[in-house]
């Protein structure tokens, strides 16, 4: 659908989500990077926006500077390189425990638990419940979908009425539970450095606590959308996983991986002012959406692009983002598969699929719901 749509109508009117959708790689990234036209803060064409809403996420240059700095400086001081070691244990004791199964779902009983585990680490605080967490992330971002549900009630179809109801009662959950962290003094983490080093700096607190709800939400789902997406790739890719134990691949590679099954498909920026995309001509408070899995798909962009290249280099992505609103926590994603990637290529014998994977019906992020995987032969 992707190739279809950059081939006859690479600025196409989506009438559902009454938004532009671009799926060419120069016209993504010219959104991307102007954020003075292209605005990531709805408020800036004149929409009204609620204060649960504001966050590094959804604020513009220049508001959004002095957030963004605090959160990278607090990323930066973090041990990445331990919290990989870290989750490389946490990996290699889960597949311990699971020796001896003729199958398991490596999604439900790794990816989750080594995904909610390392971003509480990063946090410092202690670790959710997995289960709980889980279905937290799931209505948000389930509720991301929701221009794109039925308006109607169908037989087992949530309505995006429905799926916005409970996206707002997962936040409101998890804002809770943050609040929660900072009251209960935590460890050294991402949190004591926020909370310790704000300095003289003008930000609102409600502002800071948004933010930590949206990099620690993103930072579960992103792991497990991507590590789910990156191991079926690695699996159906004869010879890719074995290529990974070379230590220039598993760096180049994780960047491939990303750019080959993105786990966030697309975002979305409103207009300041008139501007044209393509031959297309557009208005102040008209939405585009600007999708990254089909612009990493690009042939203009990247050769061969429906191929997985471990060694592909230049390898621009869009996987977390560009510009000023690129993901800050995308060294933590990295760090955190190549963990589980590592832990996997040391058990004795390699892993196989086991069965067919199943998709969550989820079209603004996506990943699995289930992957089956085995370590034992298929003859066993």
């Amino acid at each position: 659908m992707y190739a279809a749509l950059r081939e006859a109508e690479p600025v196409h009117w989506h009438e559902k989500m009454q938004s532009w959708v671009l799926t060419r790689y120069r016209d993504c990234q010219t959104v991307l990077q102007n954020p003075e036209v292209f605005a990531t803060d709805w408020r800036r064409a004149g929409e009204s926006v609620s204060e649960p809403w504001l966050s590094l996420q959804t604020l513009d240059p220049p508001d959004h500077a002095p957030l963004r700095s605090l959160f990278m400086n607090a990323l930066r001081a973090q041990d990445l390189d331990a919290i990989g070691e870290y989750g490389e244990v946490l990996v290699t004791e889960l597949l311990d425990s699971l020796e001896g199964k003729p199958q398991f779902d490596l999604m439900s009983e790794v990816v989750a638990p080594l995904a909610l585990a390392t971003i509480s680490e990063l946090m410092g605080i202690d670790c959710p419940e997995v289960g709980t967490f889980a279905a937290i992330s799931d209505a948000i971002v389930r509720s991301m979908d929701a221009a794109l549900a039925p308006e109607a009630a169908e037989p087992g179809v949530e309505t995006g009425a429905e799926l916005k109801k409970q996206g707002v009662a997962a936040r409101g959950r998890l804002s809770e539970m943050v609040e929660s962290w900072f009251i209960a003094n935590p460890r050294p983490g991402l949190l004591t450095h926020i909370a310790g080093n704000r300095g003289g700096m003008d930000i609102p607190d409600s502002f800071i606590r948004n933010t930590v709800r949206v990099v620690f939400q993103s930072g579960y789902s992103s792991i497990v959308a991507g590590a789910g997406n990156a191991m079926l790739a690695l699996l159906e890719n004869p010879g890719a996983f074995e290529a990974m134990r070379d230590p220039k691949l598993l760096s180049s590679g994780f960047d491939e991986l990303m750019r080959y099954d993105a786990s966030v498909q697309g975002t979305s920026r409103i207009l300041t002012e008139p501007a044209v995309i393509g031959d297309i001509p557009l208005k102040r408070g008209d939405v585009v959406v600007v999708l990254f899995g089909a612009a990493n798909r690009d042939p203009e962009k990247f050769p061969r692009p429906d191929e997985l290249v471990l060694d592909r280099s230049p390898n621009q992505h869009m996987a977390f983002g560009r510009g000023p609103h690129t993901c800050v926590g995308n060294l933590f994603t990295q760090v955190t598969l190549q963990a589980l990637i590592r832990a996997v290529l040391r058990r004795p014998t390699a892993m196989r699929q086991a069965g067919e994977p199943l998709r969550q019906r989820t079209a603004t992020m996506r990943y699995l719901a289930t992957l089956p995987v085995s370590f034992q032969t298929a003859d066993a």
